[in-house]
């Protein structure tokens, strides 16, 4: 109740999202927290979707197999280190997962192993400062840079290296064609 969630760009990407939310209850997930319910403002204006926690999740359902982009946490529960290591690296996407752990271990084992763009030790969303780069991996990135760090400033600008060096000033410079004032 005490989230913060701003509303989604448009009612067809609220709709879209509030969609995945019926089609994981619809293939038997359990729905911890519906933000379908939500009302902010009054709920007219905006395209309010509140926080959504989906629990019960399969790899064959598509709030696990299709990125969502809304306010949406679905938990897909494994036995062991090994299952939830294959279960990410399986994945076709790879923007970002987190570990929470007290394990020094298991944590430098995981963002080792695990094949994602943006990895969390006990941080729940692992983005970046704007100087990083953001995007992930695998089917998670499109084109060919990152929006953010030096990769972003890259694509969004023309660099300019300027070399210069000056001769003493008792060399009387470069007669450039112009008049002289002497």
């Amino acid at each position: 109740r005490d989230s913060d969630m701003g509303p989604l760009v448009t009612k067809v990407h609220r709709d879209k999202v509030a969609s995945y939310i019926d089609a994981g209850e619809n293939d038997g997930a359990t729905i911890v927290v519906d933000g379908r319910t939500v009302q902010a403002n009054g709920g007219k204006d905006g395209f309010w979707l509140g926080p959504t926690l989906i629990d019960h999740v399969t790899t064959d359902m598509s709030v696990y197999t299709d990125e969502i982009f809304g306010p949406v946490l679905s938990v897909t529960r494994v036995g062991s280190y090994d299952e939830a290591l294959e279960l990410v690296n399986s994945s076709q996407f790879g923007n970002g997962t987190a570990i929470f752990t007290n394990d020094g271990g298991a944590a430098r084992r995981f963002q080792n192993e695990v094949e994602v763009g943006m990895v969390g030790i006990n941080v729940p969303i692992p983005v970046p400062m704007a100087y990083y780069s953001f995007g992930g991996w695998k089917n998670s990135l499109f084109g060919d840079s990152h929006a953010h760090g030096t990769e972003g400033v890259h694509f969004f600008t023309r660099g300019k290296v300027v070399t210069t060096r000056w001769l003493d000033p008792s060399h009387g410079g470069l007669n450039l064609g112009f008049p002289q004032n002497n």
